[in-house]
């Protein structure tokens, strides 16, 4: 638990290095707020204004989109410690409605920061600067490798890669998600899923059990 401004400055280095300036590092502690989430629980809406721009401290954050004709959402990306939302920068400085869907995924642990800031900091801090621009490029080559997967790759080639994403973001082999739930992320049925994943048992590369997956290799 972060009780403490000593502990924020400690995490500050520890999962943001490039966050460097000691004077961006004494704002933070000074105007972020250490926010808990339970998995599953929603961070930021669809057509919510952004508030806050998040540092993830722990755990993991899925970001979806919602089709605007039938309501479905797919995934976009994940979100691990050491990371923010390039799509929330978006919406802040333009003063727009999210077009996004933030939920934990697991227990998490953020350190929400005032979108009023973002601006503030970009022109004050080279190292904020730095990583909000960093953190656009990575987030959007992951949104282009996942435009090419719905695009060029076949259902368990997606599947396969779902599922090693989810294994990189926590850190952890066991991956706790229905078959239902995977489906709505790549927007397949889950009676494909279903079938794949017990494709992908028969072949030792996961043991699958009640809501959750362990991949073995």
């Amino acid at each position: 638990m972060i009780t403490e401004s000593a502990d924020i400055q400690k995490i500050l280095r520890q999962k943001f290095p490039q966050i460097a300036e000691s004077g961006l590092q004494q704002e933070i502690i000074e105007v972020g707020k250490v926010m808990h989430f339970k998995p599953w629980e929603i961070i930021m809406d669809f057509d919510s204004y952004v508030k806050m721009i998040p540092l993830i401290v722990s755990g993991s954050i899925k970001v979806s989109r919602e089709d605007d004709l039938d309501g479905r959402e797919i995934l976009l990306y994940f979100l691990g410690e050491g990371e923010t939302c390039s799509l929330s920068f978006t919406c802040c400085m333009m003063n727009k409605k999210s077009i996004i869907r933030t939920q934990a995924m697991e227990e998490t642990t953020i350190i929400g920061i005032p979108i009023k800031y973002m601006d503030l900091w970009m022109s004050k801090y080279q190292s904020w600067k730095n990583f909000v621009m960093q953190t656009y490029e990575s987030k959007m080559m992951d949104l282009v490798k996942s435009l090419d997967s719905i695009a060029f790759e076949s259902m368990d080639t997606r599947l396969v890669k779902y599922l090693q994403a989810r294994v990189d973001n926590t850190g952890s082999t066991l991956i706790q998600a229905t078959h239902q739930e995977i489906a709505n992320d790549l927007n397949a049925s889950r009676e494909a899923v279903s079938r794949l994943l017990k494709k992908l048992e028969n072949a030792g590369e996961v043991e699958l059990g009640r809501n959750q997956i362990k991949l073995l290799k």
